[in-house]
């Protein structure tokens, strides 16, 4: 039953994905986060490089310096600008080695998700697995329960118990990308009712029927060792398969250009400073030619030539003495 869950990963992946308009958001949104942001910071020292202070204005001058964008073909594009060329091209490349990183901590994808559970599931059972058979050892081993056969035992009961755990956890997985009332929950809670009622009804008979003296301890140890045992197996598989899914879903941020060192400055712009310094320079000469006009004219009137000289003289006193 655990073998049929390798394919809920195509329906909870739609499911997850139907509400988004655009997956590069979700990455963009990750580059932008805090995490990313202080690791390069600390990596690259940038504090000191901002000559900031404080942790949370060294984040803002970085971005304010970092441009991340995305367009229709879903490729994320991001600059970055500083004075050195060779810092803008490392930090740029930095931001992708951090955001790799992230996405390892975390489980994006279904199979990423059904890999996490199936670890956390395996570790429980073999911690249960240890004491069960620990505690199998302590019961001893007597005649009577070996005639009294534990794997029949163990047959009924373990086997539904193994069943009804296996619908719970198909349960859990569906329930992240299928709500309550989607038929196939429902249909899969029909299930699980009727392999508890099964389980109930095999203890029932189990519990009145007869054992020799002495065997009831060890058959229930032995079941709860085989049970867990059973389950450890199919744990085992499991997380093999979506380690497997993981893989082939293959790396979630794949690098088409990295960043390289640019050959020119990206700011300011040279045709920019160009077309201002001529502006400038226009201005300038049209002001020269203006002042030196009304000059000439003023120089024509001897009471306008006379306030001249003055504040020639005036001008020469205050700079030279």
């Amino acid at each position: 039953m655990l073998q049929s869950l390798g394919a809920l990963g195509a329906g909870g992946l739609v499911g997850a994905a139907a509400g988004i308009k655009n997956p590069s958001d979700q990455y963009i949104a990750f580059l932008k986060t805090r995490s990313v942001q202080d690791a390069l910071i600390q990596r690259f020292d940038l504090k000191q490089r901002y000559e900031q202070k404080y942790l949370d204005s060294t984040r803002k001058v970085l971005e304010k310096n970092t441009t991340v964008s995305s367009g229709k073909e879903n490729i994320i594009t991001l600059q970055v600008d500083d004075k050195d060329p060779k810092m803008a091209a490392d930090m740029a490349n930095g931001y992708m080695e951090e955001l790799s990183n992230l996405l390892n901590r975390l489980a994006v994808t279904e199979a990423q998700q059904r890999r996490l559970f199936f670890e956390k599931q395996l570790a429980e059972t073999k911690t249960k697995l240890n004491a069960a058979e620990k505690a199998l050892t302590s019961s001893g081993v007597s005649i009577a329960a070996l005639n009294a056969n534990p794997a029949i035992a163990l047959e009924g009961p373990a086997r539904l118990r193994a069943q009804a755990t296996a619908q719970e956890v198909k349960i859990a997985s569906m329930r992240s990308y299928l709500t309550e009332n989607a038929p196939e929950v429902r249909q899969a809670l029909s299930e699980l009712a009727a392999l508890r009622a099964q389980l109930n009804k095999a203890e029932k008979a189990q519990t009145s029927g007869s054992s020799p003296t002495g065997s009831d301890d060890y058959i229930n140890k032995y079941r709860e060792y085989k049970y867990q045992e059973t389950l450890l197996d199919l744990f085992t598989r499991q997380f093999e398969l979506a380690k497997v899914d993981e893989s082939r879903e293959g790396a979630i941020i794949q690098i088409v250009d990295a960043a390289q060192i640019p050959e020119r400055k990206s700011k300011p712009k040279r045709s920019i400073i160009a077309i201002g310094s001529t502006l400038v320079g226009f201005l300038l000469i049209l002001l020269f030619a203006f002042v030196r006009n009304n000059i000439n004219s003023a120089k024509q009137d001897p009471e306008k030539s006379a306030k001249i000289d003055r504040l020639r003289n005036g001008t020469r006193k205050a700079f030279f003495i």
